[in-house]
């Protein structure tokens, strides 16, 4: 099973942390590059329309489309 790496991250001005596996850390920190953003701006954006879901759900499912759209 893989290891999570948690990461601190102050959002809407509450301290909270995400743990991820590496992998999709990897993954949010290209698509940030990609945008010409910070890691920190690109989680806000996934925090803000992550309607009932959990941050960390919102994280690997932007990680996944991105990914996918990288392949085609």
């Amino acid at each position: 099973m893989p290891r999570l790496s948690k990461r601190s991250l102050l959002l809407a001005g509450h301290a909270t942390s995400v743990a991820l596996e590496p992998e999709f850390w990897a993954v949010l920190e290209e698509m940030a590059a990609a945008r010409g953003e910070s890691l920190a701006g690109l989680i806000t954006r996934l925090d803000e329309g992550r309607g009932a879901s959990s941050l960390a759900s919102a994280c690997r499912l932007a990680a996944l489309a991105h990914a996918r759209s990288a392949q085609r």
